[in-house]
């Protein structure tokens, strides 16, 4: 009957968390899905209304473009991580901080990489990277374009982690919707009507993400944001943290970098400017639909860094269980999808169904999209790895997934298969860092992984034992009136004194009916109450989760003062009752806890 009880609490919990997770989704999807429509509006200018060449010069700018990304993922994923790991210890001086440094310190990086393009494009310095004499002055003028537009990108990439942990993605959205309205709109001033070309193609792109950045900057400035800039105060060495956890994704983009010149250079040589030109077809195409998966492991990484702040184990657990069984198939729809419309999405491109380009683009949309569920197992592991410190796993999987299972697969299979050898090696990564997940488990926990628990590995130690943690869901009032008995019960039964499990009943049955009585009530939405008592090192620890509008008990105890003392009376107990409270709103969540 235990077990019964304790899955149904297990699975109510589960689905409070389903339900934040899709909710906060489309903001981060559409987040991802803004810069590949900005690349399209860019390629769109370059080859219809300046030249080939200007395409070229576009193309050249890749690399340099993916190192900033990458840097710029670095010091964003340390920072959010970090914060997250912060808020779940509710330690908001040490948010602010990291605030503070990661703002400054990718400021001052920004700077940097502007001075290195502007001087790049001002005194030619790019033959490196190419030595067409008509390409090449091309690609200084839309260097010196780019130049203006990296500072914009690295905050603005900065200040939209920090808007979600807020939960203000709208903002962020609202600018990325400023982006591509202002890069749109002065294209066709600067290159059609003034005739600006590669500078002018490039600057449309750097003003629009000045745009983005002024609306993400406002609550920061105008004080609406729980964070704030300051300048003096600022511990330094938490760069080396930041820097730290992130760079394990900034790794990864690092060998894909070298995975693309690897691959580029086989198809080449077995068969021929056709395949790239199918590849970056089909890539254009898919880039689009990978802002799911990627929106998915953006939502899971602050839910699971918060979590593991907590050491909530059930929580990380959930996050997990909600990527197998809604992200999972709901990837898995859109690659069918895409796989029944290979051909139509082809003639977006391609026209001729008897050229070889035409089929070697339908193939890629074929089975490339076989490998994007496999994906976020991926990393939604890689996530955990960073935020658990598990620094082996996630460089083995960025190494195998960034270059050597794709690289190493296509040379196997070229000379057999040809072109579909890189669509078919994607797929095979896929299933390699499934099993390295699967493997690392294995050897970790010295059995094979049959629960979720397992797979995830825990270190020792880690957040409350099942027995000494209980879980409950309340959806009623009819079902408040139990739960003083039951938390009663269960604190006896670990060894607590009866006076603290009778006030740590009584805490959580008034806490409980106050949410149902008044959060129940806001709206015409349906609504659950996640309670949980641990007891843990002689504390008992009293922890309440809704998903109601933001509440603050110690807020309204403040205003309550001088009010009619039978008022608010739940809650002036518990203050009175608890030794600590604690009050956070996590990603629209209300999360409460009071230690008894």
């Amino acid at each position: 009957m235990n077990n019964t009880v304790e899955k149904a609490a297990q699975a109510a919990d589960a689905g409070m968390i389903g339900r934040l997770m899709f909710r906060l989704l489309p903001i981060q999807v559409m987040l991802c899905v803004v810069g590949s429509i900005n690349g399209f509006v860019s390629s769109y200018f370059a080859s219809n209304y300046i030249s080939v060449e200007a395409m070229g010069a576009v193309g050249l700018f890749g690399p340099l473009s993916m190192l900033v990304g990458a840097v710029s993922l670095m010091l964003t994923g340390g920072a959010s991580i970090l914060c997250g790991k912060y808020m779940g210890q509710n330690d908001g001086e040490k948010m602010q901080n990291i605030f503070c440094v990661s703002v400054s310190f990718s400021g001052l990086v920004a700077l940097f990489f502007t001075a290195v393009f502007a001087l790049m494009g001002a005194f030619d310095i790019t033959g490196f990277l190419t030595r067409d004499e008509v390409v090449r002055p091309l690609l200084d003028q839309y260097l010196l374009g780019q130049a203006i537009g990296v500072l914009p990108l690295v905050l603005g990439n900065q200040l939209a982690a920090f808007l979600f942990i807020e939960n203000r993605s709208r903002l962020t959205v609202i600018g990325s919707l400023a982006n591509i309205a202002v890069n749109t709109a002065l294209n066709l001033l600067f290159v059609l009507k003034l005739r600006m070309g590669a500078f002018g193609l490039a600057l449309s792109n750097a003003l629009g993400l000045w745009a983005a950045l002024l609306v993400q900057a406002w609550p920061f400035v105008s004080g609406a944001s729980h964070f704030y800039f300051r300048l003096g105060g600022m511990r330094w060495k938490e760069c080396g943290e930041i820097l730290k956890i992130g760079a394990p994704g900034a790794l990864s983009n690092g060998y894909q970098t070298i995975r693309g010149l690897l691959v580029n250079e086989m198809i080449l040589l077995f068969v021929g400017s056709a395949g790239i030109s199918a590849f970056a077809a089909s890539d254009n195409i898919l880039r689009l639909f990978w802002a799911l998966p990627a929106g998915m492991a953006a939502v899971s990484r602050l839910l699971l860094s918060v979590s593991y702040g907590e050491e909530d184990r059930q929580t990380l657990t959930d996050v997990m269980r909600v990527m197998f069984t809604r992200f999972l198939p709901l990837q898995g729809l859109i690659s069918a999808g895409i796989i029944l419309c290979a051909e139509p999405l082809t003639r977006i491109f391609y026209q001729d169904p008897t050229a070889p380009v035409y089929q070697m683009t339908v193939w890629a949309l074929r089975i490339l999209p076989l490998c994007m569920p496999l994906s976020i197992i991926a990393m939604h592991f890689t996530a955990f790895g960073q935020i658990a410190g598990r620094k082996v796993l996630i460089h083995v999987l960025a190494l195998l997934d960034g270059v050597v299972c794709v690289a190493g697969y296509t040379a196997l299979l070229i000379r057999a298969i040809g072109m579909n050898s890189v669509y078919v090696a994607n797929v095979l990564n896929g299933v390699t860092t499934t099993l390295v997940v699967v493997a690392f488990a294995w050897l970790v926990g010295k059995r094979f992984p049959s629960r979720l628990d397992d797979l995830m590995s825990f270190p020792s130690g880690f957040g409350a034992k099942a027995e000494d943690r209980m879980d409950l869901t309340v959806r009623s009032l009819d079902q408040v009136v139990t739960v003083s008995r039951r938390v009663q019960e269960f604190c006896l039964s670990r060894g607590v004194d009866s006076r603290r499990a009778n006030l740590s009943g009584l805490a959580m049955e008034e806490m409980a009916g106050n949410v149902v009585e008044h959060g129940f009530t806001k709206d015409k939405k349906r609504h659950a109450i996640d309670l949980r008592v641990t007891v843990k090192d002689s504390d008992v620890i009293l922890r309440i989760k809704d998903d109601c509008v933001p509440f603050d008990p110690g807020t309204r105890l403040e205003l309550a003062e001088g009010e009619d003392p039978i008022r608010n009376v739940g809650i002036r107990l518990v203050f009175r009752m608890a030794r600590d409270v604690e009050y956070q709103n996590i990603l629209g969540m209300n999360v409460l806890t009071v230690r008894i």
